[in-house]
């Protein structure tokens, strides 16, 4: 049976846009903020009735979300938000490291003083939110999301930019996020502020290496904590709160 989880505010579904790419919007962010977990079945019936749409723009939805990749669809047991076994995890981050260190060598062959100051900004205020809490993880991730995102942007590729979306939104949905420390968070803040002055360098073979170490230390992150949640419920302990 599936459990009911309320993803759904009252102004769920802007008039202005089709039900279906609302639909799919509300779901993947549920998906993404951890609402919907790995596993999650989901089924047409319970996300009409909690989006107050009909079921075939969800449908529809969920079309989308499984050609993404959050949602997997099989016949006769229906479909849930897709899990990834470790394996798959590290080939995600593989991949995002050879795109990302691409975006950023492109980065630095094009990079003008107006995208330098952004990229400086960022950093600064990635400082300033101070050490990872509980509170402020959310503005950690989407400070961290603007600075590599603000690199793709500069690099100056749509098509690279969709294809590195796609594979930063998938380790998401284990919230790897959650669990970085504090000493995690100023790597972080190390490799992006290295990469500003090499960046303003112009030196792209630079900027590559550093992007590709500072994605694979995101991977290291994510796997660790899986790693530990299987040996914690091998032990029967229970998973601890974040």
């Amino acid at each position: 049976m599936v459990s009911p989880v309320t993803i759904i505010r009252d102004d769920a579904v802007p008039l202005n846009r089709s039900a279906a790419e609302a639909a799919a919007d509300l779901i993947r962010q549920a998906i993404l903020d951890g609402t919907l977990p790995p596993g999650h079945r989901l089924t047409e019936e319970r996300l009409a009735k909690d989006l107050k749409i009909s079921r075939t723009p969800v449908r529809e939805a969920l079309r989308v979300l499984t050609a993404e990749g959050l949602v997997a669809s099989t016949p006769y047991h229906g479909s849930a938000v897709r899990e990834y076994a470790t394996d798959d995890l590290d080939d995600i981050y593989q991949l995002r490291a050879l795109l990302e260190g691409h975006g950023a060598r492109r980065a630095a062959q094009r990079i003008d003083a107006e995208g330098l100051q952004k990229l400086q900004d960022s950093c600064d205020r990635l400082v300033a939110l101070g050490d990872a809490t509980a509170e402020n993880v959310t503005d950690l991730v989407a400070e961290n999301l603007y600075f590599h995102m603000t690199i793709l942007e500069i690099s100056g590729s749509d098509r690279l930019t969709d294809m590195v979306r796609k594979v930063i939104e998938l380790p998401l949905v284990y919230k790897a996020y959650h669990w970085y420390s504090s000493d995690q968070k100023r790597l972080s803040e190390h490799a992006h502020r290295q990469l500003v002055p090499v960046l303003a360098a112009h030196d792209a073979d630079r900027a590559e290496l550093i992007m590709r170490g500072h994605v694979y230390d995101g991977r290291d992150v994510l796997l660790a904590h899986i790693q530990s949640l299987s040996e914690g419920a091998a032990d029967g302990a229970p998973e601890a709160c974040t």
